[in-house]
């Protein structure tokens, strides 16, 4: 089976580009004895490689290329399979973007490969190719992300406590994770994460609920929620609660429900986020409409959860417009070295900053993305990096400080 892959990266200027002839032809060398054909583009900054060849050798090719150091910021864009090779004669061929005007490298590389020209306009490689020779000299074409200069500082949240012991009768827990805005040291909201009643996971207590009292359970744990909430003395932090669309729908008076909870616990509704799922199909979207109205006009927040990950992530930003969207950990994981995710996350910043709504990265655990996402213009984010959820109560919050130089 016939690999295509395709990945951009700095140059890292501990390396003199004087030396890239020489580098490339023992490169070839290496790729030639594994059958990876393919060529790479230099701009000056930035390299674009394409590699072609069977599957194990393609892949093991790329790991090198991640563990050396001559290369920096490595990202892939483009992983396919193909009936035959676009580029055939050499383990890879360098064309060099600072000697060559865009026209005269583009007309170069389609003499060099295998397409004819009708062919290659409408090739998915050949298009990426041309992007890079058109964007040459972009340097924000990839974002340096660079965990050195950055440290973490440990502080306690400014509540009167950090944890709140469960009630005797409570079917449940809940575990606290802070979602923060690190550069501005401050903490957006707390969301409270449902757990079993042995701290145990989502999906375990729901299962153990009856399918016909599945809605009705998880409205009434909103209640635990904000009295847990209550009594860490949050002051005038915002709590983030989690609801099933259709525990809205199923449940007459759904909304009034939940604002009696509200305020038996001493909170006022523009303090609440309701974080709508996209684990469950909406049906009877007139009575979900109705709902999200009711929670507007009493002043209740609205957020979509896990975006990216379930059934009516773009139904409901369709229809309902959020205060916040947060994207899903499994788009936010290891974006720094992943293309297409990279351009799911600009669509859904320019998407949401023309309808002006706040976006959220979720999931965030390692350095590397955090500094892209922030590089991109995302602001608010929850993950591991900054603080784990801990039952029953909130953990102290990892900061972010640059290290000065």
């Amino acid at each position: 089976m016939l690999a295509t892959l395709i990945y951009r990266s700095r140059l890292n200027r501990t390396l003199d580009p004087s030396q890239l002839t020489n580098l490339v032809e023992r490169a070839s060398l290496r790729n030639s004895q594994l059958q990876v054909t393919g060529i790479l583009l230099f701009d000056g900054d930035h390299f674009l490689q394409v590699l072609e060849g069977p599957l194990a050798s393609v892949n093991a090719v790329f790991e090198r290329i991640k563990r050396d150091h001559r290369h920096g910021n490595v990202v892939e864009l483009l992983r396919d399979f193909a009936p035959r090779r676009r580029f055939v004669d050499r383990g890879m061929t360098l064309f060099d973007l600072r000697v060559m005007k865009p026209a005269a490298a583009l007309r170069a590389i389609l003499r060099f490969g295998t397409l004819r020209y009708q062919l290659a306009s409408i090739d998915r490689v050949y298009k990426f190719i041309r992007n890079f020779i058109a964007s040459q000299n972009n340097n924000d074409r990839v974002r340096s992300t660079s965990p050195e200069h950055w440290c973490f500082v440990c502080k306690t949240p400014p509540f009167t406590h950090t944890n709140a012991p469960v009630f005797t009768e409570q079917p449940c827990q809940f575990a606290f994770q802070p979602i923060i805005e690190p550069l501005r040291g401050n903490i957006s909201s707390i969301e409270a994460l449902i757990r079993g009643p042995n701290g145990g996971s989502p999906l375990e207590y729901f299962s153990s609920i009856p399918s016909d009292k599945l809605h009705e359970a998880d409205l009434a744990s909103k209640a635990w929620a904000l009295a847990m909430a209550s009594r860490m003395g949050i002051g005038n932090h915002k709590v983030a609660i989690n609801l099933l669309p259709m525990s809205l729908v199923k449940i007459p008076g759904a909304v009034d429900i939940l604002l009696s909870h509200i305020t038996r616990n001493n909170l006022n509704p523009g303090q609440i986020i309701v974080e709508v799922t996209e684990d469950e199909v909406i049906s009877g979207y007139e009575e979900f409409t109705w709902a999200i109205r009711q929670l507007r006009a009493a002043g209740i927040g609205l957020a979509i959860d896990d975006f990216g990950s379930g059934f009516a992530g773009l139904s409901l930003l369709a229809k309902f417009q959020p205060d916040k969207l947060k994207i899903d950990r499994t788009i936010v994981t290891d974006i720094h070295l992943h293309g297409p995710k990279q351009a799911i996350v600009k669509a859904i910043i320019d998407c949401c900053a023309e309808l002006q709504i706040t976006v959220v990265a979720e999931g965030v655990e390692k350095v590397e993305e955090w500094c892209w996402l922030e590089a991109v213009g995302i602001e608010r984010f929850q993950g591991f990096l900054f603080a784990r959820p801990v039952l029953n109560g909130i953990s102290p919050i990892n900061w972010p400080h640059r290290i000065s130089r």
